[in-house]
């Protein structure tokens, strides 16, 4: 089967009202004919989309698009084409089902809006011969870097010489900064070519640069530019800065060093293929002008972020992945009310690219990805691996991949398997799953894929991803692993598959006929919640629930670990409670009516700021999944420590610590203002202390401990 019909909702194959083999050419009639019902339409074919919405267009009757979507799903290469294409039916009903369903909510946008200023920043000759391919369509201004190459004797554009020091912001918003050393000030020069003529070294060419390392100091050139006055050897280095909108780098180094540079910023660089890049790059500025939209892919909960308290710093791992560097730390309290302990991130939307490689590595849920969000994705997985184990399949892999890369990849391996008899092609078991970034669905949508059925989740890494987002999956899939053998469930259930492009195609092939791993004996339909946390609860309480062995406490990996439990040292821990004050997720407590420190490991999301702020380093951090009492013993406090209480010599009220007033006691007991009645004052309760401090007004009054 190539091409496919649908009009109602799927459990398998078998309800598909016709099925055609070459829809879009001889049989295009009947895409027409039920393109006129007015029905959804859904189209198994994605190679003739193009084709298939242009016919829609052409036929009278038909309901335009924007009345009546038409959704698309390829069922060829990834079922179709493949040695075991006879077995394919339960997966072809998951594709089928999963295409049906609505899109997502539209999310909120974030603009961008360029005038089409250009910087070029490079050697005279690239700069100008890049700037004479854009200056038709945008205004373009050179900053050379370097003496050498040739300027045009007509001034037809701005052209500033200097070294760039600072390039920030993105597109229609960037700001560069640089710093010009040479004698020669490019703005006052008149391109007489007398200073050329007359320097015996030739140190200066048709770049209006000097060459110091050639330069003798004759200053034959000072004496011809006398009346431009642009050569001065005197002159301090300058440093200009200006706003542009584009940037175009044809330097060796680029200006960012980060995997996903800003929008609006082309680096070309020298050497290989940099003729192909220049005229990739030049195509895409040429189209750079005007307003622009893209998804703000991200959703922001600054309550549940564990990155700062008080200006310590806990969880910095979206920070750490982030490609784009679009995440910064927010520790200071500067500008924030009195007694306000938050700190955070702030998340630069006009830099993020959408990869969501920080929501899947938040421990407690902070950042969600919302290109679509968490509910739609699990959803989508849900619909599939129901529709999949409906129409008999069973031990399905769901194979994670992105849009484009991804996609193209597995086409290619459809297609080899369709010529080549060495190729097996995507195996009946495999349901690929398309997202628009494969770093953006993480550890909670893995185990409750789990719960719902999956035997297996893998990802597969093109050259698209960055090396940020291959640590970070590869943390949390030990982690997931971990968790699955803790339980009993055997086998490997999480992998990565490398295969950066179709020269890895053989990878690829091999690597999706790994055996099945161990699923739970009765799936669950768990619907994801937006809340990251209740997600992960939902799928190990069902992984627990039918779990052949759980061992009471599982050992995590230290490295991206969401669970885990805190060891207090009870021989330096001086119950000042700091621990409390500073933990985000409420996960430590104390205790109003003794003194006691307790620990509910459920909220534990093992940030370390409890750890970060505790003065005495009493606090060590063990990740772990806790699963006494089948689960219900990590979600009721207990106490980690306690003390005896010190109690009021006046009235005999508890408060404060035996250790903790005995030790201030003993340090203030030798300071003068603390002699006397003012020592004794240290042993009262705040409300004796009062009371005492001013029954007796003639005594030097102490400040309330």
């Amino acid at each position: 089967m190539s091409q496919a019909l649908a009009k109602t909702p799927l459990a398998s194959p078998d309800g598909l009202d016709t099925v055609h083999t070459l829809l879009c050419r001889r049989e295009a009639g009947a895409f027409q004919r039920a393109a006129k019902d007015g029905d959804d339409l859904l189209v198994a074919c994605t190679q003739e989309s193009r084709l298939f919405l242009e016919l829609n267009e052409q036929t009278e009757g038909a309901p335009r698009v924007a009345e009546r979507p038409i959704r698309f799903v390829n069922i060829r290469e990834t079922g179709g084409w493949s040695k075991d294409a006879k077995g394919a039916a339960p997966k072809l009903a998951a594709l089928i089902a999963a295409a049906q369903l609505p899109d997502p909510d539209p999310v909120a946008t974030v603009s961008y809006r360029s005038q089409g200023r250009c910087l070029v920043i490079g050697p005279a000759d690239d700069a100008e011969r890049a700037a004479a391919m854009l200056a038709d369509k945008l205004d373009v201004v050179l900053l050379v870097d370097r003496p050498g190459g040739a300027l045009p004797q007509q001034r037809d554009r701005a052209v500033m010489a200097g070294r760039l020091t600072k390039l920030s912001g993105w597109l229609g918003a960037f700001h560069a900064v640089w710093e010009s050393g040479n004698p020669i000030d490019l703005d006052l020069c008149t391109r007489c070519n007398a200073c050329v003529d007359a320097c015996p070294e030739g140190a200066i060419d048709f770049s209006y640069q000097i060459d110091l390392s050639r330069c003798k100091s004759h200053r034959d050139c000072v004496k011809v530019c006398d009346a431009a006055g642009a050569i001065d050897f005197q002159r301090a280095p300058q440093q200009a800065e200006d706003d542009f909108d584009l940037v175009l780098d044809l330097r060796e180094s680029p200006a960012f060093t980060m995997h996903q540079p800003p929008q609006g910023y082309f680096h070309v660089g020298r050497g290989g293929d940099a003729e192909r890049r220049l005229v990739k790059a030049v195509l895409e500025l040429r189209e750079r002008t005007g307003e622009f939209e893209k998804p703000k892919f991200f959703h922001y909960k600054a309550k549940l972020c564990a990155h700062s308290r008080n200006e310590q710093i806990g969880c910095s791992a979206c920070i750490e992945v982030c490609s784009a560097r679009a995440i910064r730390s927010d520790a200071s309290r500067k500008g924030k009310a009195k007694g306000d302990a938050a700190g955070g991130i702030v998340v630069e939307p006009h830099l993020c690219v959408g990869c969501g490689a920080c929501s899947t590595v938040c421990p407690s849920g902070a950042l969600a990805f919302g290109y679509p969000g968490t509910v739609d994705q699990g959803r989508k997985l849900r619909t599939m691996l129901g529709a999949y184990r409906l129409a008999g399949g069973r031990d399905a892999a769901l194979l994670l991949h992105s849009e484009g890369a991804g996609s193209r990849m597995i086409g290619e391996l459809g297609r080899a398997a369709r010529t080549d008899k060495a190729v097996h092609g995507v195996p009946a078991r495999v349901l690929p799953v398309a997202l628009w970034h494969t770093a953006s669905v993480g550890l909670d949508l893995w185990l409750a894929a789990i719960a719902g059925g999956a035997s297996q989740v893998w990802v597969l890494l093109t050259e698209e991803e960055a090396p940020e987002y291959r640590t970070a999956l590869a943390e949390q899939m030990a982690v997931a692993q971990a968790i699955l053998a803790g339980l009993g469930y055997r086998g490997e259930h999480f992998k990565l598959i490398e295969a950066r492009d179709a020269r890895d195609l053989a990878v690829l092939d091999a690597a999706l006929r790994a055996p099945a791993a161990q699923g739970v004996a009765q799936p669950g339909a768990l619907a994801a919640q937006a809340d990251k946390r209740a997600t992960l609860d939902l799928a190990l309480d069902h992984l627990l629930t039918h779990a052949p062995a759980a061992a009471d406490d599982i050992v995590l990996p230290a490295a991206g670990s969401p669970f885990g439990s805190l060891q207090v040292d009870t021989a330096k821990c001086t119950m000042c409670l700091s621990c409390v004050g500073a933990c985000p997720e409420a996960a430590l407590a104390d205790n109003p009516d003794k003194p006691q420190l307790r620990f509910i490991e459920k909220n534990c999301v093992q940030c370390g700021l409890c750890a970060t702020t505790c003065p005495e380093s009493a606090i060590t951090l063990q990740p772990r999944l806790w699963l006494a009492d089948g689960g219900k013993a990590r979600k009721v406090a207990r106490v980690l420590n306690e003390a005896e209480p010190y109690r009021c010599i006046q009235c005999g009220k508890p408060f404060g610590t035996m250790r903790a007033i005995e030790n201030m006691l003993t340090k203030l007991s030798g300071h003068s203002a603390f002699q006397g009645e003012a020592l004794k004052r240290l042993q009262m309760c705040g409300d004796c202390r009062v009371i005492d401090i001013y029954s007796n007004p003639n005594e030097t009054k102490i400040t309330d401990l």
